[in-house]
């Protein structure tokens, strides 16, 4: 579905919602077998470290990238298709589905959570800024309200497009009010590796996807109408 207009994204919402919504290198370390000759001239290379080859591809992508959690990231994901540099090659909703910190936001966009809510198509239909909590974020809510969640469709709906603005901005962009696709906004304040989005803190930002810039944040954001 290509779409390029809040008022388009936001008539997909009501549409889906009021219908019943249809809807993580290793590198090879393939050593050359070592003759005496070999180990008589030259010294042997030493094998890289995990935390070399973290640090390698973290200084690899890092231009860019914001917040304090960008070299963990790095670090727990190293490579594939849910690393920083493996999500810049598919859509937003794809990618997400690709990153192990992402599982719970997959899960609720995708109509895992309630069979009734699937964004899939729209997120990756179209130019977004996407606030993406991760699993830990989703863990600090009540167990009673996730549950609420997989039959309250517009409430579900509500909240996850909450976390989308439209058009992709930057991490020297992303300070201040935006309106989001749901309708409400939401306040980006700080700069650097101390920004906040409403009350939640970026871990990593500008994370590039195909169509998208993503922020991961450490809460997840409650729509104020």
């Amino acid at each position: 579905m290509q779409i390029s207009t809040r008022t388009r994204l936001s008539a997909a919402l009501l549409l889906t919602t009021g219908l019943a919504l249809t809807a993580c290198s290793s590198g090879d370390d393939t050593g050359a077998e070592t003759t005496p000759d070999a180990m008589t001239s030259t010294a042997p290379t030493p094998s890289a470290t995990p935390d070399d080859m973290a640090t390698e591809g973290g200084d690899m992508m890092a231009s860019g990238l914001v917040g304090p959690g960008c070299a963990d990231y790095a670090a727990t994901v190293p490579d594939g298709a849910g690393s920083i540099e493996g999500m810049s090659t598919d859509p937003v909703a794809t990618a997400a589905s690709n990153n192990p910190l992402l599982t719970t936001l997959t899960a609720a966009v995708s109509g895992q959570l309630n069979p009734d809510v699937n964004l899939v198509d729209t997120l990756n239909g179209g130019e977004f800024t996407v606030f993406a909590p991760v699993d830990e974020a989703f863990a600090k809510i009540d167990p009673a309200t996730i549950e609420s969640l997989k039959t309250d469709a517009a409430t579900l709906s509500s909240i996850l497009t909450y976390h989308v603005v439209e058009g992709r901005l930057s991490p020297d962009q992303i300070a201040g009010e935006h309106t989001t696709v749901q309708g409400g906004t939401v306040d980006v304040t700080g700069s650097g590796d101390m920004l906040k989005v409403n009350d939640a803190n970026v871990v990593c930002g500008g994370v590039q996807t195909a169509n998208a810039t993503v922020y991961l944040i450490d809460g997840v954001l409650m729509p104020t109408m």
